[in-house]
């Protein structure tokens, strides 16, 4: 159980009349008493005023302030759990072995390591600290702070509706691989016969079995944005199965959150071990790993190397969306969040290295097989052409008979040298991918080609539906708490049916990337939906804690709370180092975006059989802009707002007066 059951809980209210029981966070009809937080504020305090300074009366009101009735985790681990599967996704799986492979392999974990420390450990403790001492939702806690701060609370949760609408298809794709996953031969192994069934088709044999199976067969894309198709039946049933898991997962809150993080913690590490085990047994598999800890220490001298690293820490985290603030609101006022900020930080880092240990492995096995398969189409067609002896010609003897043969019979040489193809390791291992293609295309290149490949494809695409399921859930929470902390929200609604009409407006707008230029939007919002919003969002933040509210006032608030003083490490990253750091990455992003001139975008072309690059049409810049300034605007414009509300209020009173 995550909450104390209780018959009933009431607090009085004026005149000493009792106010009406409090509803609990599992259904509207029983009540939860809230674990007593009086005791625990008197007892942080008695702590600091036995180290020879005394409590004051605001100290004391702020720790009265923290006794409001909340529901709360029923230990600390389900706390360090749900932070754990919020931050650990798909980026530690995909992006951050695309990183180390672009930007100097093993030399790429000194920019990310430094990084962690200076920005990621900091930052993540900041969001921790100030939903544990407000204790409410995004929008609650920054208004507690000033009321005209509640637009960054605002900004939060529509970034994390609008991520919420686009990520869930990718539980989506996971869940349709995993269905054709108990197919033998697995559907992405082979091409499919034409119409005459006489040949293979011919769009597959340009591409490859595995990109024909996503482009064609699970998306169905279209040659470009403009030709949008219609909704196609079978991802379009996957997306509502996949909402349909997230409501039982968010539906009633902390009590069934707490239970659900276990699972989606717990599970991908189990998967990644196996994968790790059979990765490192693969043929290959030490020219992936060779390939990835030969650091390339030039590459520190690049300024992109640090820039990723530092985005990749940012937002593997999930800094700014509402999640991690949701989740510590639910914490005992007491709760040690600085050890739970550091375990969830280095765990999440860790992760990402692990997981590419295990996509190395894997990518060196794929590569090196794609070269001994290249080299074995050479030496076929020089021993045909030729008429060779069968054995003669091996791959160690290669690169010898070639010279060979074009010395001794040049012009044969010169007819066959044009079908000879050029077979290269580095070049196979050179060949970067990073999202959507290294999960459903690579990945299922390297699977196909396993002994027992069924087995291997089921654990894989059950690793990345949990892994992505757990990203939901703390995505959902950023939503849903806000909303049921409103007073007139949660008047008129339950917990279940908010939950149940998030999820069914999300799935509404979320068919639309169940057309046939589906991903085209996916790849639209996945790029420019967040990433200046949630730079924005935490740099306000920073200087709404350090300099509106007040740092040493909020360190006398973790003081009450904890009993443990700040140390000046977590001082200077957040009055200083992450300020700057944030206000650096914003500038890089906004001047790239403005440099790059017409924003493009990946389409696929079926008669090349490989994609190419187009210009986004006027309409979807339009879109563009509207997802950045949805969010973005939210702060300004609230606080206008909260500024002439306030300005024709105290108009009033005087006027009255």
């Amino acid at each position: 159980m995550i909450l104390s059951p209780s018959s009933e809980v009431h607090t009085q209210g004026q005149g000493g009349a009792p106010s009406p029981p409090r509803l609990g966070w599992g259904s509207p009809f029983p009540t939860y008493r809230p674990r007593p937080s009086r005791a625990l504020m008197r007892l942080a305090i008695k702590r600091r005023a036995s180290g020879g300074q005394r409590a004051g009366p605001g100290e004391e009101q702020r720790a009265r302030d923290m006794e409001k009735a909340r529901p709360q985790w029923g230990n600390p681990l389900q706390f360090v759990f749900a932070c754990i599967s919020y931050a650990v996704g798909l980026g530690n799986v995909w992006r951050f072995p695309y990183l180390c492979q672009m930007y100097g392999g093993g030399s790429f974990l000194v920019p990310y390591i430094i990084m962690l420390i200076v920005e990621g450990m900091p930052l993540l403790y900041l969001e921790l600290a100030v939903g544990q001492r407000m204790r409410q939702g995004s929008i609650g806690a920054w208004r507690a702070i000033s009321p005209y701060l509640s637009g960054v609370g605002i900004a939060s949760l529509v970034v994390s509706f609008l991520a919420s609408v686009y990520f869930n298809v990718i539980n989506t794709w996971a869940l349709w691989y995993l269905f054709h996953s108990f197919q033998d031969p697995l559907p992405w192994s082979v091409c499919p016969l034409n119409s005459n069934h006489t040949g293979y088709d011919e769009e597959c044999e340009k591409a490859s079995p595995t990109q024909y199976f996503w482009y064609r067969k699970t998306l169905n894309i279209s040659p470009s944005i403009q030709e949008n198709g219609g909704v196609q039946w079978e991802p379009a049933l996957c997306l509502i199965l996949a909402w349909l898991m997230v409501y039982l997962c968010i539906l009633r809150g902390t009590e069934s959150t707490g239970k659900v993080v276990y699972f989606t913690t717990s599970l991908p590490y189990f998967v990644l071990i196996i994968y790790l085990v059979r990765g490192l047994t693969l043929h290959g598999a030490t020219n992936g790993l060779a390939y990835m800890f030969t650091p390339k220490m030039e590459q520190l001298a690049n300024p992109k190397a640090w820039i990723n690293a530092a985005t990749q820490i940012f937002f593997s985290l999930g800094l700014g969306c509402g999640g991690l603030i949701a989740f510590a609101s639910y914490n005992e006022p007491s709760n040690n969040c600085q050890k739970h900020a550091l375990i969830v930080s280095v765990i999440n880092s860790t992760t990402a290295i692990f997981s590419s240990i295990v996509t190395f492995s894997i990518y060196g096995f794929k590569a090196t097989f794609n070269y001994e398969n290249c080299l074995n189409k050479v030496i076929l067609l020089l021993t045909n052409s030729f008429d060779l002896e069968d054995g003669f010609l091996t791959t160690s003897n290669l690169e010898e008979v070639k010279n060979y043969l074009a010395s001794t019979y040049p012009n044969k040489y010169s007819e066959v040298f044009p079908h000879i193809r050029n077979c290269s390791l580095e070049s196979e291992l050179d060949t970067a991918v990073q999202g959507t293609g290294l999960a459903f295309i690579v990945y299922t290149e390297a699977i196909k080609n396993m002994e027992v490949s069924q087995l291997w494809s089921v654990l894989y695409f059950f690793m990345l539906l949990t892994l992505g399921m757990g990203s939901m859930v703390g995505t959902g929470t950023a939503i849903l708490t806000p909303l049921t902390d409103s007073k007139v929200i949660s008047s008129y609604l339950p917990k279940e049916a908010i939950s149940g009409l998030v999820c069914l407006i999300n799935c509404a707008i979320g068919m639309v990337f169940t057309m046939e230029a589906g991903n085209y939007w996916f790849d639209l919002f996945n790029d420019y939906t967040a990433t200046l919003s949630l730079l924005l969002i935490v740099l306000v933040e920073i200087i709404a804690v350090c300099y509106v509210y007040g740092l040493k006032r909020f360190e006398s608030d973790l003081r009450a709370m904890t009993g443990r003083t700040l140390s000046w490490y977590w001082k200077v990253m957040w009055a200083f180092v992450s300020p700057l750091l944030i206000v650096g990455l914003f500038i890089f992003y906004l001047s790239d975006y403005i440099l790059t001139g017409t924003l493009q975008y990946q389409a696929w072309d079926a008669t090349q059989g490989h994609v190419v690059t187009k210009d986004y049409p006027t309409y979807a810049l339009a879109v563009i802009g509207l997802l950045v300034a949805s969010s973005t605007m939210c702060i300004p414009l609230v606080a206008l707002g909260t500024f002439v509300t306030r300005h024709f209020k105290i108009r009033e009173q005087f006027s009255a007066a």
